[in-house]
């Protein structure tokens, strides 16, 4: 699950990691592009104690730092971040590094730096970064599935109603903000979504 204040600012991310972990989810990824540093810092470690309270994994998009400086189990990267290299040797060998990518090489490469799992997509067009490359689709999540025996997480647009389709694709899990940020109740969307896996 992926935790932007962006998405839903009318909502305690703390509160809502707390409510998703008591129903099943164990991986949250904190971003914010847009709040000042010192604020971001002030949320980050918030919710990393929130997480290692729950017994949920804790990373920081994009900022090494960040997730140096709060002690998150690890960071995820974008095409556009600090090189993977880099990441690993601020953050050690015990830390997680994520990768988002889009493409087939970038997939290989990921792989090659050392990545531990993948984002992959945007499988659909998303509202919560409007600036995203094109979405590949169901069919572009299974031609990219043979590449690599890393953990794939499915990224863009996806809701209940494609949860299906993206696993028999070859998903190993699914990053999460709208579908779970924007529902009426929380508890009740996560617990749908995790009754959804095999």
């Amino acid at each position: 699950m992926i935790l932007d204040p962006a998405a839903s600012p009318e909502r305690a991310l703390v509160d809502v990691l707390a409510q998703a972990a008591e129903n099943g989810v164990t991986l949250f990824q904190y971003r914010d592009k847009t709040s000042a540093m010192r604020e971001v810092y002030r949320q980050a470690a918030k919710l990393r104690r929130a997480a290692a309270d729950a017994g949920a994994l804790f990373l920081v998009n994009d900022r090494c730092d960040l997730a140096l400086a709060v002690d998150a189990d690890g960071v995820h990267l974008g095409q556009d971040d600090l090189p993977l290299s880099h990441a690993r040797s601020l953050l050690g060998p015990a830390k997680i590094i994520g990768v988002s990518t889009h493409r087939a090489s970038q997939v290989e490469e990921a792989m090659r730096g050392g990545a531990d799992y993948l984002g992959f997509g945007p499988i659909f067009p998303t509202g919560t970064k409007p600036h995203h490359e094109p979405a590949v689709g169901i069919e572009g999540l299974r031609q990219i599935r043979p590449l690599t025996q890393l953990p794939v997480f499915a990224i863009g647009g996806i809701t209940i109603d494609s949860l299906e389709a993206v696993i028999g694709a070859g998903a190993d899990g699914v990053a999460v903000i709208s579908a779970i940020l924007h529902a009426a109740h929380v508890p009740d969307a996560v617990r749908t979504f995790m009754s959804r896996f095999p």
